[in-house]
C-alpha cells in the first residue's frame, strides 16, 4: 500500500490534474494506493475570503461563489465526457448551493464563528476530490471515493483540530480492511469530530491527513506530489542556486518544514516516524526527478549542513529586569501567559546572568502576547523590578539544519561571521542541545541576503558573488565591462568569485536588473533603460540589498563622489578611480575610511594614483609594517607625460593635447590634467596614504598654464586657447632644450610640504627617460634611505585604469 497526496498547484485546474492522473495510473499497476487530494489552487484562499465577506455584509461574496463554481465547472467538462456529464455538473452545483446557504447565513448573522468557518473551509478538498475521483473512473473501474471526515476522528478545536488516533487508526483499518479498489481517492485538510461536526487539520493539512492514513495502515511509502523537486537546501525563490536534498533524516526534515520550508507540513511526520514509514517528496511537473527521500538514514556524504531556512512575520518579545534575577518560575509565569492566549513560541533564548529572556512569535500575535505579559507582571513592573516588555517586529530566523552538524566545530563562528561580513545584524541567537539546529534573528529586510550569503558559504564551493553597481560607462568604464565579461568563466573556475553586474549608469540612463545585466548586450540595453537619477540609483541599491555589494564609480564627477558616505552605511564597498574625494577635505577622508570599517564596507581607490600601478597598496603595505615615508618624487600624470614626451618641433602643444584626448589619456575635461589640479589630488593622497594630514590648498600649484586658458570655461575655448598661447609653450619647450633637460610635471613631498610644477629634467635624473604615459614614484623611507622605492609602468588609458579597478573588485572577492 502506497499514500499519494497531490498540493494545489497539482490540481489547479484540468491540465494539471490529468497529469495527476497519469501518475496514478501509472503507479497503480503495481500497488493498491490511496490518493489524497488538496483543494484546487487558491480555492481554500477563495473560501475563506468569501467567508469574510458574507460575514461583513458584502455582498460580493456571492461573486467569489460564482468563481469558486466555474473554477470547478470548467476542470469537471475538461476531464469527463460529455455524455457523462449532466449528473455530475448537478452534484457540483449542489455542493455549490450548500455552500452558498451556508455564507447566507455568515450573511444574514454577520458573524463567522470558528465552527462555521471549518465547515466553509472543507468545500474545496470535497469538490476537487469528487471531480478527481470521477476522472479516474473513467481510466480505472476499480476505483472509488472515501470521505477522510467519516475515518479521521478529531477534536473540536476547530481550525486545526488534534487527531484522535485511537478512533481514526481503528476507522481507517477497518474500512481498508474490506476495500478491494486498487485506487481509493480521498479528500486532504478535512476531518471530523467524534460528534460528526465538521473540523480541519489546519493550513497544509492535506499532508497531515496522508501521513495519518500511511500510519494507521503501515504503508510501505508516503509519496508528498508537489510543485518543485522535492526540499531544498534553501528557498529556491531566494535563493536561485539552492539544489535539492536527495536524501534527508525524519529529524533534518522537520527541522527545515518548521523553519518554513513549505513543501512539508510539519506535522505531517510524525505519525510515519513512529512507524518508520519513509516519504518521498516528488514533482508533479517532472515525475522523473529523484525528489527528496526522508527516512531515519541522512546520506550527508560529510556535509554537516543539509539545509537552511527561515520563517518571516516575527516579533521578538524580551521581558527583563534584575527582578528576575535567581527568581524562580519567573519562565513559567511567562509562558503560561502566553499559552493561555494561545501563542505558540517558536524561538526562545535565555541570558545566562537570568536578566532577560526572549521569545520568537508570529506578528499576528505580538499586541496580544504584549498586553498579557505586562498585565502578568503588572506588580513588578510598577516595583521596577521588571521593565514592560521590549517588542521589535518586522524580523525573521534563519536556521542552519543538519544531523551531523554535532560532530563538526566552528559553524556557528562560520555562520556569524558570514552574517558579519555583509553587516547582518543578529538580534538573537539559540541552539539546541541536539546541536541540530543553529538559530539567529535578523530584520526581515536582510533575508535575502543572509540566505544567500550563507547558501554560498556552505554550498557553492565558497563562490563569493559579488554585486557591482557601476556609474560611468564611458571610455574606462566600458574597458572595465568588457575585461569583466572576458574573465568572468576564470574568476568563478579558478578564483571562486562571481561577478554579476547588477546596475550600470551614465550621465543620461540608468540600468538595472536583480539577475545581473547580460553583458553581450548592456550598451542597447541601457540605452532603453530609465532615465538616470542619482538619488534613485541609491535607494534601489539598498532595496536590493544584496551581499557583497560594490559601488564602482567610474566618473570624475563631484557629486558621484559626494555619495559614497550614503552607500558605506548600507554596508556597500566602494571601488573608485575618482580622485575627489579622497582628495576632498581631510576630515571627509577620514570619515570614508572610518565608515569602511565601521560598517565592513571596502573603500578601494588604488586607481586615483598611476591607473594600475600598485602604488597606493604598496603605501599601505609601507607604513602597516612600520615604515615611514619622508620624501615622495613623483610624475604622476601619464597624460602630461605623453603630452611632454610628444610636443616638439614638429607637433604643436595643440594637437599633442587633442591626440592625448583621442587616445583616452586625458579627462574628459582635458584642463583638469593641464592645470596640475590632477597631479596634485594624487600627491595629496599620496601624502595622507603616508599618514600625514594635509589639505589640497597646502599643496604649492606652480602652473605653466596662461591665466587665459586656465579661464576658458568649455573645452572648445580652451582648445582656441592654446592656439593662441601657442608661441607661451614654443617658449617653454625652447628653455628645456637650451638646458639640454626634458620636460616633466613633477610632485613632490620634501619636509612636510608639497609641491607640483613643470620641471626641467636633467639626463642624470631617474624621470628623465620616462616615456610614453608611464608614471613613476620615488619613496624615500626609513628602510628606503638611499637608494629609493621606485615604482614605474603605464600611468593611464582605458585599459589599464579599467585594469586597476577590476584588481580592487578582484581584492574584495579575495577577502
Amino acid at each position: 500500500m502506497r499514500v499519494l497526496k497531490f498540493g494545489g498547484t497539482s490540481v489547479a485546474n484540468a491540465k494539471n490534474i490529468k497529469l495527476v492522473l497519469d501518475i496514478v495510473l501509472n503507479k497503480a499497476k503495481k500497488d493498491k494506493l490511496i490518493v489524497v487530494v488538496s483543494a484546487l489552487s487558491k480555492v481554500t484562499d477563495l473560501l475563506q475570503l468569501a467567508a469574510s465577506k458574507a460575514a461583513a455584509n458584502d455582498e460580493s461574496y456571492k461573486e467569489i461563489v460564482a468563481e469558486i463554481e466555474k473554477k470547478h465547472l470548467d476542470a469537471l467538462k475538461e476531464l469527463i465526457p460529455v455524455s457523462e456529464q449532466s449528473s455530475l455538473l448537478s452534484h457540483i452545483k449542489r455542493i455549490i448551493n450548500h455552500l452558498e446557504t451556508i455564507l447566507d447565513g455568515c450573511f444574514l448573522l454577520g458573524e463567522l464563528s470558528a465552527r462555521t468557518s471549518d465547515t466553509i473551509l472543507s468545500f474545496g478538498e470535497l469538490l476537487s476530490s469528487y471531480i478527481i475521483a470521477e476522472a479516474l473512473k473513467q481510466n480505472l473501474k476499480n476505483s472509488s471515493y472515501k470521505d477522510s471526515r467519516e475515518l479521521i476522528k478529531t477534536n473540536n478545536n476547530y481550525g486545526k483540530a488534534a487527531v484522535n488516533f485511537e478512533v481514526t487508526n481503528s476507522l481507517t483499518t477497518a474500512f481498508f480492511a474490506n476495500n478491494d479498489a486498487q485506487v481509493v481517492v480521498m479528500p486532504g485538510f478535512i476531518a471530523s469530530s467524534l460528534d460528526e461536526i465538521n473540523t480541519t487539520l489546519g493550513r497544509g493539512g492535506s499532508d497531515y491527513t496522508a501521513a495519518i492514513l500511511a500510519g494507521a495502515l503501515n504503508a510501505d511509502e508516503l509519496e508528498i506530489w508537489t510543485d518543485v523537486n522535492g526540499m531544498f537546501t534553501a528557498n529556491p525563490k531566494i535563493v536561485k542556486q539552492a539544489q535539492p536534498i536527495a536524501t534527508i533524516s525524519y529529524q533534518e526534515a522537520m527541522e527545515l518544514s518548521h523553519f518554513g520550508a513549505k513543501v512539508l507540513y510539519p506535522p505531517t511526520i510524525q505519525p510515519v516516524l513512529r512507524k518508520n514509514i519513509p516519504i518521498h517528496i516528488k514533482n508533479t511537473f517532472e515525475p522523473e526527478a529523484e525528489g527528496t527521500y526522508i527516512s531515519n538514514v541522512s546520506v550527508s556524504n560529510g556535509i554537516p549542513v543539509r539545509g537552511i531556512s527561515h520563517i518571516d512575520n516575527i516579533t521578538l518579545i524580551t521581558l527583563e529586569g534584575p527582578g528576575m534575577i535567581g527568581v524562580s518560575g519567573s519562565s513559567k509565569r511567562l509562558f503560561e501567559v502566553l499559552s493561555n492566549e494561545g501563542i505558540n513560541v517558536i524561538f526562545i533564548t535565555q541570558a545566562s546572568s537570568e536578566h532577560s529572556i526572549c521569545i520568537g512569535i508570529l506578528n499576528s500575535d505580538a499586541e496580544v502576547a504584549e498586553n498579557a505579559i505586562n498585565k502578568a507582571f503588572e506588580i513588578e513592573i510598577a516595583q521596577n523590578k521588571i521593565d514592560p516588555c521590549i517588542v521589535e517586529q518586522n524580523l525573521c530566523i534563519i536556521a542552519l539544519v543538519g544531523e551531523n552538524m554535532k560532530n563538526h566545530q566552528g559553524l556557528s563562528g562560520r555562520m556569524f561571521s558570514t552574517l558579519g561580513k555583509n553587516n547582518v545584524n543578529i538580534r538573537a541567537i539559540a541552539q539546541g542541545a541536539s546541536e541540530r539546529n543553529i538559530s539567529a534573528v535578523i530584520n526581515e529586510r536582510d533575508v535575502k541576503k543572509a540566505l544567500n550569503t550563507l547558501h554560498e558559504n556552505f554550498f557553492e564551493e565558497n563562490t563569493k558573488q559579488l554585486n557591482l553597481f557601476v556609474m560611468g560607462v564611458g571610455n574606462v568604464g566600458e574597458k572595465f565591462i568588457e575585461q569583466i565579461h572576458q574573465q568572468k568563466k576564470f574568476l568563478k573556475e579558478n578564483l571562486k568569485i562571481n561577478v554579476r553586474v547588477i546596475a550600470l549608469s551614465n550621465s543620461r540612463k540608468m540600468l538595472f536588473d536583480e539577475d545581473a545585466i547580460d553583458l553581450n548586450s548592456w550598451q542597447a540595453a541601457l540605452e532603453n533603460g530609465e532615465t538616470a537619477n542619482k538619488e534613485l540609483f541609491i535607494e534601489k541599491v539598498a532595496a536590493l540589498n544584496l551581499r557583497n555589494s560594490i559601488f564602482v564609480d567610474i566618473t570624475a564627477n563631484a557629486d558621484v563622489a559626494a555619495i559614497y558616505e550614503r552607500f558605506l552605511k548600507q554596508s556597500v564597498g566602494v571601488v573608485t578611480c575618482n580622485k575627489i574625494a579622497c582628495a576632498s577635505a581631510y576630515d571627509n577622508y577620514k570619515n570614508l575610511k572610518k565608515l569602511s570599517r565601521q560598517y565592513n564596507a571596502p573603500f578601494l581607490f588604488e586607481t586615483n594614483v598611476g591607473a594600475g600601478l600598485p602604488i597606493i597598496d604598496t603605501v599601505k603595505n609601507l607604513i602597516a609594517s612600520g615604515d615611514k615615508v619622508h620624501k615622495i618624487q613623483a610624475v604622476l600624470s601619464g597624460s602630461l607625460n605623453f603630452i611632454f614626451n610628444n610636443f616638439d618641433e614638429n607637433n604643436s602643444f595643440h594637437d599633442v593635447v587633442k591626440e592625448a584626448g583621442v587616445q583616452g589619456f586625458t579627462e574628459p575635461d582635458p584642463k583638469i590634467d593641464l592645470s596640475g589640479i590632477d597631479v596634485a589630488r594624487k600627491i595629496l593622497i599620496l601624502i595622507r596614504e603616508s599618514g600625514y594630514k594635509m589639505e589640497i590648498e597646502n599643496i604649492e600649484n606652480n602652473s605653466f598654464l596662461p591665466a587665459a586658458c586656465m579661464a576658458t570655461t568649455n573645452n572648445e575655448d580652451f582648445f582656441k586657447s592654446l592656439i593662441e598661447y601657442n608661441s607661451h609653450f614654443e617658449g617653454i619647450l625652447a628653455e628645456a632644450k637650451a638646458k639640454d633637460s626634458r620636460l616633466k610635471f613633477v610632485a613632490e613631498f620634501i619636509n612636510g610640504k608639497a609641491n607640483v610644477g613643470l620641471q626641467f629634467i636633467p639626463k642624470d635624473h631617474p624621470f628623465y627617460n620616462l616615456e610614453g604615459k608611464d608614471n613613476i614614484v620615488l619613496f624615500y623611507t626609513d628602510r628606503y634611505v638611499d637608494q629609493p622605492l621606485l615604482i614605474k609602468g603605464a600611468g593611464a588609458g582605458a585599459a589599464v585604469t579599467a585594469s586597476g579597478i577590476f584588481a580592487d573588485v578582484i581584492r574584495i572577492g579575495n577577502v
